[in-house]
């Protein structure tokens, strides 16, 4: 690890629920920060207080817009790409978009990292992995994706985002890296995104039934977001190259998750079984040895810590 600290970063889709949090921790570590967003999934409310800040400017646009990269001030050291449609429910609402930012996005930001001689950062996904025939998932796993189903348009945008990072540090000398980002939860997410944990804690909160897929029998691994953040500049802060597993260690059914997170709101939900979406991957966990040893990484926030600081957020917000 090279423990660089960096003065000057962009964020893409910083409005975003990572990365309004790696906005916030940039500007805390006392870096000016960019964010380039067009709010098709962010939200400005992500920003709050943060466009009051000196060495913070926020800056409306696409990723895949070229007159947007000539629209950003300035020269930057590091280039956070965190844009794109994260849930199933915005990138099944907007697929041709979800491919295009995994393409024509990665690559613009990849040449103005190259132009300012930054480093750079690809947010990718465990979804690359597919519904995965190894477990727990090595970064050495080739992964098991319908290239044609459903979720093809968010997993096969970030396989070949990956596939243009490595072209790029290879052919262009770019100073790239990939992190792969399982399954992150906390304060900031959109209730109505789709993802098990806002949906679980507004139905509990609700007093609504929580709708789990299938039998619950699927198990994910979550990761708090600011164990996900801190790993994410764990990898900036190095040399390494990655791909780099990001995520939690405890795996657990949804039927588990669900069930937790109603013991924890006290509600009176019950739970309702509903079908089970295609290709839904059946197991994911990480296997993060290579961030434990490379980059002296590990999650420190646990189950009961991190869905308490989550159903806290949620309370405090429908309260507001």
């Amino acid at each position: 690890m090279s423990g660089r600290a960096y003065r000057r970063a962009l964020v893409t889709g910083g409005a975003g629920f990572v990365g309004s949090h790696l906005c916030r921790r940039l500007l805390g570590a006392g870096a000016e920060v960019v964010c380039l967003d067009n709010l098709a999934t962010g939200s400005r409310s992500n920003l709050a207080g943060l466009r009051a800040e000196s060495g913070f400017r926020f800056v409306r646009g696409d990723a895949t817009d070229p007159a947007a990269w000539r629209a950003l001030p300035g020269r930057f050291d590091l280039v956070l790409h965190f844009a794109c449609p994260a849930s199933p429910a915005d990138y099944l609402r907007l697929p041709l978009e979800t491919l295009a930012v995994g393409s024509d996005g990665t690559r613009h930001a990849l040449e103005r990292a190259r132009r300012d001689d930054a480093r750079f950062v690809l947010a990718s996904t465990s979804e690359v992995y597919g519904d995965p025939l190894e477990h727990p998932q090595t970064e050495t796993y080739w992964g098991n994706v319908n290239p044609v189903g459903p979720r093809s348009v968010y997993d096969e945008s970030k396989r070949f985002a990956e596939a243009l990072v490595t072209a790029h540090r290879g052919v262009r000398g770019t100073d790239a890296a990939i992190v792969r980002i399982f399954n992150t939860y906390g304060p900031r997410m959109r209730a109505g995104d789709g993802r098990a944990v806002p949906t679980f804690i507004a139905q509990a909160l609700d007093g609504a039934p929580l709708t789990v897929a299938g039998d619950g029998s699927q198990t994910r691994s979550l990761c708090y977001v600011d164990d996900t953040v801190d790993g994410v500049l764990a990898l900036a802060a190095s040399d390494e190259p990655g791909p780099v597993n990001v995520g939690g260690g405890e795996e657990i059914t949804m039927l588990g998750l669900a069930r937790r997170i109603v013991d924890l709101t006290g509600s009176a939900s019950r739970i309702r079984f509903v079908e089970r979406p295609a290709d839904d991957p059946t197991r994911r966990r990480p296997d993060t040895r290579l961030a434990r040893e490379r980059l002296g990484w590990q999650p420190r926030v646990g189950w009961s810590e991190g869905l308490e600081r989550t159903i806290d957020w949620f309370t405090r917000s429908a309260a507001a």
